[in-house]
């Protein structure tokens, strides 16, 4: 977009911060937001629904009601234009007498992608396309991700001592990080589509996998548990909440090692997890995963647990992001190495971003394009 004012960056900002609030709630659909902005003033705002419904056009646009004829509408994704469970957004935009609509970036869905601009210029709407494309970018980038690439974009977290050990062996949780870096993962965690530990985490820890800050308990993730052998207990904690929390047991082995057990016990173990209501899923590759994903509309992964998950991801060369917090103590004997550190981060990754949380140092490196 060229020459933008500083009014058109000042609402499309608050936008992006608008769509970032419902990130990981919308699957299949991308956390969108929209403005409507007549004589300075905002006059209607949504962001898409937790339900990925409605969107936000629709939903900003009822608020705005008869103010909104005239007025700009500044939205994070291009309007969409085709006929799905609700009317075209591209559409509703034109009813509603808009002057001029202002778009971060467009949408590459194949069914949209530079339709909806073309609906709205052809109502004689005035469209301005690439203000914030890079921050557009970021906001939606899981969206893009599972709709360039087919896969959900992947985040690794990691939690390491000071000696740069993730856990200790035989103690399950091992708190290493302090209660602001721990609330900054539950966040991380409300913000993504699903989470994923290997079995080793699972059975060590016997962790929930859901998110507990107050206020966001609704927003948990997918559970996803690499489990080659189906060895996840029924009893565990995430089994026992499979039917309120969504669980899928991956069977099969991320790095590709074959299986050398008696089909008759695999599949006793299957039935009873799937008598608890988790859904067991035959992968043999992190690839192939990450694919099964993206055709269900999960668009963002957090690795979180395990050292052996960890490296799959990253032997894979599917890892966009890493995520580490390092805190101040030593695990020392019997320490559970972690397959990197800060100071040792795989090559491909830049440092973006670095914080301290209290007494833990906080870096965040993205994959190098």
């Amino acid at each position: 977009m060229a020459n933008p004012t500083r009014e058109d960056e000042r609402f499309m900002a608050a936008a992006l911060r608008l769509a970032r609030h419902h990130l990981g709630q919308t699957s299949t659909n991308p956390s969108v937001a929209c403005l409507i902005v007549k004589d300075g003033i905002v006059v209607g705002r949504a962001v898409t629904a937790s339900s990925g419904r409605p969107h936000a056009e629709a939903q900003a646009l009822a608020e705005a009601r008869e103010r909104a004829r005239r007025a700009t509408a500044y939205v994070t994704l291009e309007p969409c234009s085709h006929h799905g469970k609700t009317p075209p957004c591209a559409d509703a935009l034109v009813a509603a007498g808009v002057a001029r609509v202002v778009i971060s970036i467009l949408d590459p869905d194949e069914r949209v992608a530079g339709r909806g601009v073309v609906r709205l210029r052809d109502a004689g709407i005035t469209v301005d396309i690439g203000l914030l494309p890079e921050e557009g970018h970021r906001a939606l980038e899981a969206y893009l991700m599972r709709q360039v690439s087919k896969r959900p974009h992947v985040t690794l977290k990691l939690a390491i001592s000071a000696d740069g050990m993730i856990g200790r062996k035989g103690a399950g949780q091992v708190r290493i990080t302090g209660p602001i870096s721990r609330a900054q993962v539950q966040i991380l965690r409300a913000q993504s589509d699903a989470i994923l530990v290997g079995i080793g985490t699972a059975t060590a820890d016997d962790p929930e996998l859901t998110v507990r800050l107050p206020g966001l308990e609704d927003r948990s993730p997918v559970r996803i548990v690499l489990d080659r052998r189906l060895d996840l207990s029924p009893g565990s904690k995430l089994v026992r909440s499979a039917r309120d929390v969504p669980l899928i047991v991956v069977s099969g082995e991320p790095s590709g090692q074959p299986e050398l057990e008696p089909a008759g016990d695999r599949a006793g173990r299957r039935a009873a997890l799937e008598a608890a209501g988790v859904e067991v899923l035959e992968t043999g590759s992190v690839a192939d995963l990450l694919t099964a994903l993206g055709s269900r509309g999960i668009s963002s992964l957090l690795v979180e647990g395990g050292a052996v998950a960890a490296r799959a991801f990253l032997e894979s060369g599917l890892v966009d992001r890493i995520q580490i917090y390092t805190g101040p103590q030593q695990i020392g004997e019997n320490g559970i190495a972690s397959p990197f550190d800060r100071k040792s981060v795989p090559a491909g990754f830049t440092l973006v971003n670095s914080a301290r949380y209290g007494d833990d140092l906080f870096e965040e490196y993205e994959r190098e394009n």
